[in-house]
């Protein structure tokens, strides 16, 4: 029976071929700027780490909380709390990690320096967050404890620098120090940059930024502590004003974050009592003044912080509005057309086809319509993530049509037009016979 409804459908749209052009196109036009902003959506709000981000945590601990940070614990913390967390290994792993910028060239190059985003962290930041490697690998455990003047580099900055050639053993200078590159990065780009979203909650109209490239140059925390000044690397805030910080171990500032792997709930409940009882530990012995802390996973985390832009949720909305207005348009010429057809409709009726066939068989012409209205739909979505990735916003270049957004944009289509057309093919059948037959 649908074969013949399907067969009836293309007869009825090929009798009025611009009427039809308008409803597919009313209906390609909606599905392609809401399926465009949708799957942008899609793309910054996703999982980062799929499969592991349920395993990863980022304790927070609220030492002394400023006035402006009243709705809870912060992320970044002063380097004895974090170093101290760190040291007591309670999680499977564990990562410190504080950004900064360096000035990065090759020795006797005589090239002026490239500035660069850096990221100081540990050996375990690696592991943990499943960071591929073209060439060589981390530093060790070892190559931290002796401050090692070593360093990983993104496939980027290899390609810019040694042309994409194996550079493990190769020298670079940061900042006019020397160190030993150990590793090599596969192109690694998490969207969001979830690691490095500290205070993102804070960052209103600059979550955009979320969504840059990963860092160029990894280095050893303490390395990178006995490289740079502590000028050079970014303090989140300081609580003990006019404090004067000659070094990052002992400021009181907050500037280093703690990320911990950890499986189970029972172990996430062991690691959760351990954060409560240090910083109970610490208010006694007269550090701390505040009591908070949390233990939010990787997606608990993007999530509290926000991280797709306000443009793009705004765009979202809007898109999905005017998918309702195209819709509407859609419905109207439904009806229209379908009233029209009122004579054949009552002949059909008067010799025996009940209301609920004649209804099928609008139906199945709406979602036929909202078919070939999937298909322009499509080629328009693709032209609209096209133009996405030529805006110059970080995560332009992310949008692109994955295998669930494209399966959704057809049955986004045909479910919109089976929905706008559900009144008209309702009327349609509705109509009495005898009415329908005086038209003939």
């Amino acid at each position: 029976m649908f074969v013949h409804y399907f067969d009836l459908a293309l007869r009825s749209l090929r009798r009025n071929k611009v009427l039809t052009a308008l409803m597919v196109l009313a209906i390609a036009v909606g599905i392609g700027a809401s399926m465009t902003m949708l799957t942008v959506m899609h793309v910054l709000s996703g999982d980062p780490l799929p499969g592991r981000s349920g395993q990863l945590y980022h304790p927070q601990v609220n030492p002394t909380l400023p006035p402006r940070f009243q709705s809870g614990p912060i992320s970044a913390m002063d380097y004895r709390s974090a170093t101290d967390l760190w040291g007591a290994h309670r999680a499977e792993r564990q990562a410190l990690i504080a950004n900064g910028s360096v000035r990065v060239n090759l020795p006797e190059s005589g090239q002026p320096p490239l500035a660069r985003q850096l990221l100081l962290t540990t050996s375990e930041f690696f592991p943990m967050f499943d960071v591929p490697f073209r060439y060589g690998g981390g530093w060790s455990a070892s190559d931290e404890t002796s401050h090692a003047r070593v360093a990983v580099i993104s496939a980027e900055l290899n390609q810019r620098l040694f042309g994409g050639a194996d550079s493990v053993g190769r020298s670079l200078r940061l900042n006019g120090s020397e160190v030993r590159i150990a590793g090599v990065l596969e192109h690694w780009r998490p969207a969001p940059r979830f690691y490095d979203v500290w205070s993102g909650r804070y960052l209103k109209g600059r979550t955009s930024s979320l969504y840059q490239a990963a860092e160029d140059v990894y280095l050893p925390i303490f390395t990178g502590l006995d490289m740079f000044a502590p000028m050079e690397l970014p303090v989140h805030f300081c609580w003990a004003d006019g404090t004067k910080i000659t070094s990052m171990q002992s400021a009181p500032c907050s500037w280093i974050s703690l990320w911990v792997q950890l499986s189970g709930t029972e172990a996430v409940r062991d690691y959760q009592r351990f954060l409560d009882g240090y910083v109970q530990q610490q208010k006694q012995a007269g550090r701390y003044q505040g009591e908070q802390t949390w233990l939010p996973d990787l997606m608990q985390w993007v999530e509290w912080n926000h991280v797709v832009p306000g443009n793009v949720r705004m765009q979202a909305w809007m898109a999905v509005a005017f998918l309702l207005i195209c819709l509407i348009n859609t419905m109207c010429l439904l009806l229209s057309k379908f009233l029209r057809r009122s004579g054949e409709i009552g002949v059909r009726r008067a010799m025996g086809a009940s209301r609920r066939t004649v209804f099928a068989q609008c139906l199945v012409e709406a979602g036929v319509i909202g078919l070939a209205g999937g298909i322009v739909g499509w080629l328009l979505t693709l032209l609209g993530l096209w133009l996405v990735r030529r805006q110059p916003e970080a995560y332009a270049d992310l949008a692109h049509l994955d295998l669930p957004m494209l399966v959704g944009t057809f049955v986004l289509a045909v479910v919109a037009s089976l929905l706008a057309g559900v009144l008209p093919a309702l009327r349609a059948s509705r109509v009495p016979i005898g009415l329908q037959i005086k038209t003939l």
